[in-house]
């Protein structure tokens, strides 16, 4: 039996704009052996107290399949066996529900480094008994002609918190394995038993460089859990703020490869547009990041009169320097250093459902904007590549930032007019939402009871984007760490959630 024939044969609970099927414990072991023979992606796994889900998403139809398994004893058949980017996502569930995930390749604590005053702490019955304290448990030991290189957790720069293990063989690494959880926050924890509206605060700050992706993809899931669709106006905003937080993302990112490489010019240039733009998103939204401006039901405020200008002139500059800086990252100075540099192959992105700029330019033609409603009346189409490394993933972004600032000048002529906002009701129901950050796509699922916040989980694309670090420095050399962190644009904030 297929796996579309698996889940359309199980029960299904509503959750908006699909619906999700709930699967006997058998059936959810014969789905991950069927999986192993189709090419459905697994977008995201996460748990309640008594269930485990699992979003799955087809590349072909660009459909997307929510289901669910009971946890019985503690435990569920592990999709580790047949989806290898699921063993981080099983992790996690151990940490904060206990459930164990039957069969799976890893058992190692992830977000839980044995400084909780408890175990599980979302489960339903967390333990007083502390995990298991640091030093941290990594994979395999050096043997006597290897080295291990720590990286991490904290250093003498400004850098998010995250140990990087290398085992070295001379100048080549041989394994990368990296360990997250250091600035874990509690996020799903504190949005609990909180109105969609006092919740969205903590989507925002999921991750910075994404907070209005994260911000757009919960007030999504909110309202199809709610079945409230917000104004016209509020999602033609949704779409320029999305739009001017990738192109500062790109210009950020592309700033940090070209300073990796010592290529002076780019940098300079990158950072001063995206230093423009910031302050006219600060003018026309009243924050440089916009973060709070996308809430349930709408958007907390109107774009300002007065901030229509400085955004465009803004953005003509960027629009300018385009050009310009693909010159540079074709250039020598900087395609010497990047041609070949932490090259991804189409199988590498497809196991790990890697989205975004990182996958599309493997060629896994992936992006949350093809299925988004805030695109359904846009002419919108992915920029891809093939050859996967550190330059293709700098041709990619110009691309989008070219198509960005497209996207942004047509919906600014036909932005309509109207209200800005509309109020949930105070229902009960499941939704999930997504959009496509700078760095891939995010996925959001809420259930609400009665207006209030009963689970919710945020899928951040670093949960594909870090296994694929792992990966495509393997064989590489030890000068090439920085490059790969910078160019597939390593955030740590949305894992350690």
């Amino acid at each position: 039996m297929s796996v579309s024939a698996l889940i359309q044969s199980a029960d299904a609970v509503v959750c908006r704009p699909w619906l999700r099927h709930i699967l006997p414990t058998a059936d959810w072991a014969a789905l991950v052996a069927t999986l192993a023979g189709e090419k459905l992606d697994l977008l995201a796994l996460w748990a309640d107290p008594l269930q485990v889900h699992a979003l799955l998403f087809d590349p072909v139809a660009l459909s997307v399949h929510a289901v669910s398994t009971t946890v019985e004893h503690g435990a569920y058949p592990a999709l580790s066996t047949v989806r290898p980017g699921a063993a981080w996502y099983e992790r996690m569930i151990r940490d904060l529900w206990g459930h164990e995930a039957s069969g799976g390749l890893d058992r190692r604590p992830w977000l839980d480094h044995g400084r909780w005053p408890r175990m599980f702490p979302m489960g339903t019955r967390p333990s007083d008994t502390p995990g298991s304290a640091e030093p941290p448990e990594f994979l395999g030991e050096a043997e006597t002609s290897q080295m291990q290189v720590p990286i991490g957790p904290t250093s003498g720069l400004i850098q998010d918190a995250a140990h990087l293990r290398l085992t070295m063989d001379g100048p080549r690494i041989l394994r990368a394995e990296s360990r997250l959880g250091y600035t874990h926050k509690g996020t799903l924890s504190l949005m609990q038993g909180k109105s969609p509206r006092a919740a969205a605060r903590f989507a925002a700050r999921i991750s910075a460089d994404a907070t209005v992706a994260h911000a757009i993809a919960f007030a999504q899931a909110a309202e199809a859990a709610s079945d409230t669709e917000p104004p016209p106006r509020a999602v033609g905003l949704r779409a320029i703020m999305l739009e001017v937080e990738r192109i500062t993302a790109h210009l950020a990112t592309l700033a940090a490869v070209a300073d990796c490489v010592g290529a002076a010019g780019p940098r300079v240039t990158a950072e001063r547009l995206r230093e423009h733009v910031l302050g006219a998103s600060e003018a026309g939204f009243g924050h440089r990041l916009m973060m709070d401006c996308v809430v349930p039901g709408g958007v907390a405020l109107d774009i300002a009169l007065e901030g229509t200008a400085p955004l465009t002139d803004a953005l003509e500059a960027v629009a300018a320097a385009v050009a310009p800086l693909r010159r540079m990252v074709g250039g020598f100075a900087m395609a010497t250093r990047l041609v070949g540099c932490a090259r991804a192959d189409l199988g590498m992105v497809t196991a790990l459902a890697v989205g975004g700029v990182a996958g599309r330019a493997a060629g896994r033609r992936m992006d949350a904007r093809m299925i988004s409603p805030l695109y359904a009346d846009l002419d919108y189409a992915p920029s891809l590549k093939t050859e996967g490394d550190a330059v293709s993933r700098c041709r990619v972004m110009l691309a989008e930032i070219e198509e960005s600032l497209r996207l942004i000048f047509y919906l600014l002529r036909i932005l309509p007019d109207g209200v800005t906002s509309t109020v949930l009701p105070q229902v009960s129901g499941e939704g999930i939402g997504c959009a496509e950050s700078a760095r891939g796509d995010v996925w959001h699922w809420v259930r609400l009871d009665h207006g209030r916040i009963v689970s919710v989980f945020a899928r951040d694309p670093g949960w594909a984007l870090w296994p694929l670090a792992e990966a495509v420095l393997v064989g590489a050399s030890f000068d090439d760490v920085a490059l790969t962190r910078a160019s597939l644009a390593l955030s740590v904030s949305g894992m350690d959630m």
